[in-house]
């Protein structure tokens, strides 16, 4: 290690390896020229910012995506004159980029969504876009829907070769208290609504986990129990055996959608536009269940499950949609479930 003297004069050798040249006695100094600005250093293979990588302008158009989303313009194939970097290219860089496979994962699987799957995927987008939902709920005792269901779901077993759900009680119960509710049976159209007197159900149904639709039943304000369980039991055998017709995905008012068999406690469910409301049915088990009689209130261990409503507040607000609902539970414990099945 070399130590220079403290007070010795430090000379610049210049660069390694360059001998030193003695000054001449009275020679002047040669006179160093002003040294000159530095380039710019660009990176090989970098391209400006408002040009693609033939050098042509980038419109305004094309320097915004590409900005916003973070796109290499080196990555997008030009298809305008030149091969110029039109808009249209890089929208089309960006849905090829959202469709590829999301993970490389080896443990990963990719599973491409069905054409039914990314319009359900689509209508539910929209929906929860467009209307402004608002769930409520109210649990109800079936205890008088269960005597009638346990008086005659073996001979209609038998008979109809289906079984009796809770699902036909709750559709009759809706038809009868929409009619007091009319602003739930209806669509929206823009700052209004289109308020209809015929009632038509538009019914969930699962495709066996492959997807779902929603085909309608017209005109249920006539149909008593066993009317409406046969017309429920057959529109879902048309909907999975995949002989629907387009009049079955028309005109529909309101929409019912049933989840009780999976024991489910509740369920959201998203509105089906254009429509204002839907009605999901959920699980019926047995619960300790305060009843209120004349000697006081004592606990029963009951049948009870929950509905829960969804509705679209820009049409309705909450004390409708409750009230509504608080009729759809006083018929399901109260109506006279057997007389149904006598006339």
């Amino acid at each position: 290690m070399c130590m220079t003297p403290i007070g010795a004069e430090i000379i610049d050798t210049g660069d390694l390896g360059r001998a030193a040249v003695p000054k001449a006695a009275g020679v002047p100094a040669p006179t160093t020229p002003p040294a000159m600005p530095a380039a710019p250093v660009v990176q090989r293979g970098a391209t400006p910012a408002n040009r693609d990588g033939h050098g042509a302008p980038l419109s305004p158009a094309v320097r915004k995506l590409l900005a916003e989303h973070g796109v290499d313009i080196a990555r997008i194939r030009g298809t305008g004159r030149d091969g110029r970097v039109k808009r249209d290219d890089v929208l089309s860089h960006l849905e090829r980029r959202q469709t590829a496979p999301a993970t490389s994962r080896r443990d990963a699987e990719t599973v491409r969504f069905s054409p039914l799957r990314k319009r359900i995927a689509e209508h539910m987008v929209r929906s929860k876009a467009t209307s402004a939902h608002v769930l409520q709920a109210i649990e109800v005792d079936f205890s008088g829907v269960e005597v009638a269901r346990s008086a005659l779901k073996k001979a209609w077993q038998e008979r109809e070769g289906t079984s009796l759900t809770y699902l036909p009680f709750v559709a009759r119960a809706v038809a009868l208290a929409l009619p007091e509710f009319p602003h739930l049976n209806a669509h929206m159209e823009g700052d209004s609504l289109a308020v209809y007197k015929a009632i038509n159900l538009s019914l969930a149904v699962d495709l066996d986990r492959g997807g779902l639709v929603a085909p309608v039943i017209k005109n249920v304000a006539a149909l008593r129990v066993p009317d409406m369980a046969r017309a429920i039991a057959r529109i879902a055998a048309r909907a999975r055996s995949n002989a629907l017709k387009p009049d079955d995905m028309t005109e529909g008012t309101y929409s019912l959608t049933n989840n009780g068999s999976f024991g489910t406690f509740i369920t959201a469910p998203i509105i089906n536009q254009p429509q204002i409301a839907i009605l999901s049915i959920d699980g019926v088990l047995r619960r300790p269940w305060v009843v209120a009689d004349n000697d006081g209130e004592r606990i029963d261990i009951r049948p009870v499950g929950m509905l829960a409503h969804s509705f679209d507040h820009r049409a309705v607000d909450g004390a409708y949609s409750g009230a509504y609902l608080r009729l759809v539970k006083q018929l399901l414990e109260s109506h006279e479930w057997m007389g149904e099945f006598l006339s």
